[in-house]
């Protein structure tokens, strides 16, 4: 579902076209100019059908201008390169090992 939202807003280069989004969607965190709704509320569905149907081309073209540029942004090198920089913050710490064995002086 992800990819298919933002397959649909990198698709409308004519910047109109308005997206509905599960706000329990995972690209509802980037698109958040997108309409989100709770898709388990009929009436609150229903009223963003309506709401979209009835904004402006202004408001669509803006809102769409704003969601393309976060696409532009957070494209898969961004994401690529966040998902390494992660990993790189997880990976355990080198431990300075000495030449000499560590044995406890009461062992001795």
């Amino acid at each position: 579902m992800n990819l298919v939202a933002k397959e649909f807003v990198a698709a409308r280069d004519d910047e109109q076209g308005m997206l509905i989004l599960s706000r329990f969607a995972g690209a509802s965190r980037e698109l958040r100019d997108a309409v989100l709704i709770n898709p388990y509320d009929i009436e609150q569905t229903a009223e963003a059908i309506r709401q979209s149907l009835e904004m402006g081309p202004a408001e669509k073209s803006a809102r769409m201008q704003r969601m393309r540029a976060v696409l532009k942004d957070k494209n898969v090198y961004s994401w690529a390169a966040d998902l390494i920089s992660s990993l790189c913050e997880v990976r355990p710490e080198q431990r300075e090992s000495t030449p000499e064995a560590t044995v406890p002086e009461s062992a001795a």
